[in-house]
């Protein structure tokens, strides 16, 4: 049992609220899937009172308390806020899931961050330039550029103003190795003409459509994988699983302050309405926190 502190917001509340996205079978209604604060009792051998943890959760995140398995926390690095610990969770057991368990990100590849100025996309960032990867993103704005290039970025693209698949095919000629896609529609078709020999393209949201039209040679001749996943339905022992490899491969970069949660604005926990009209307004550069004390 976790006294909140803070809770992250992220789009799926969003989408929840607009009533197509319900709770798995068994969860709360109430939204929240990432949480920061101490532990009031525990029956988990991991965690006992007193502990700072942040945690993952499957609902109830805009609240004072919250139940969560063990499995689901992790140790808020020492010197880390909570609201910073808060913004941490959804993300980057996002990121490890999907660019670097299902998208096998290595040493020296490149990877194509389609949003990159959004909370998954600054996360996701700094965890490939940690695991040394090169980094290429696309934003909306200079200012998203920017603040993409300020975190470790090797490339960031205008795709409002540029052509990201001709700016690419320029910088990089060798092609793309793995793709992080929350885009979805005609990019798809476009990743997959800069993509490499053995390339891995990786789907988790579609903001610009969830139909997309691509060439089967392709996937043949470059032996490509299209893959994608999504989080809050999986299994505690599945989340557990992802929980274990993100405590033994990238928390080391969290406390070493490698990794740093991009936090863009603050609410109090009643002002979540004013926090979900932020998100969606889409100027945000990291993550929207609600702050539960």
């Amino acid at each position: 049992l976790i006294k909140i502190q803070a809770a992250g917001v992220n789009r799926p509340d969003i989408v929840q609220r607009l009533g197509k996205y319900p709770p798995p079978e068994g969860v709360t209604d109430i939204p929240g899937l990432e949480v920061a604060g101490e532990v009031i009792e525990s029956n988990h051998e991991e965690w006992h009172a007193g502990d700072k943890v942040c945690a993952l959760v499957a609902g109830g995140g805009y609240a004072e308390y919250v139940a969560v398995h063990g499995g689901q926390c992790l140790a808020v690095p020492d010197g880390m806020s909570m609201t910073e610990a808060a913004a941490l969770p959804e993300t980057v057991f996002t990121v490890w899931n999907n660019l670097f368990v299902r998208g096998g990100l290595k040493k020296g590849e490149v990877a194509l961050i389609h949003g990159g100025s959004s909370g998954i996309g600054t996360t996701a960032i700094q965890m490939a330039k940690a695991w040394g990867a090169h980094v290429i993103v696309t934003a909306g704005t200079k200012e998203k550029c920017d603040a993409c290039l300020k975190i470790g970025a090797d490339l960031a693209i205008n795709d409002k103003e540029q052509d990201y698949e001709a700016e690419i095919k320029t910088h990089y000629p060798d092609g793309i190795d793995v793709v992080l896609d929350m885009v979805g529609g005609d990019y798809i078709a476009k990743d997959m003409n800069i993509m490499r020999l053995d390339g891995r393209h990786v789907s988790i949201a579609f903001l610009g459509g969830y139909n997309a039209q691509i060439d089967i040679r392709q996937i043949m001749q470059k032996r490509l994988v299209i893959t994608g996943s999504t989080l809050r339905p999986r299994s505690i022992a599945e989340k557990t699983e992802l929980r274990d490899g993100i405590r033994d491969h990238i928390w080391g970069f969290v406390q070493q302050r490698k990794i740093t949660p991009q936090v863009y604005k603050t609410f109090a926990l009643s002002d979540a309405s004013k926090a979900h009209a932020e998100l969606e307004t889409g100027a945000h550069i990291g993550k929207i926190v609600l702050i539960c004390d």
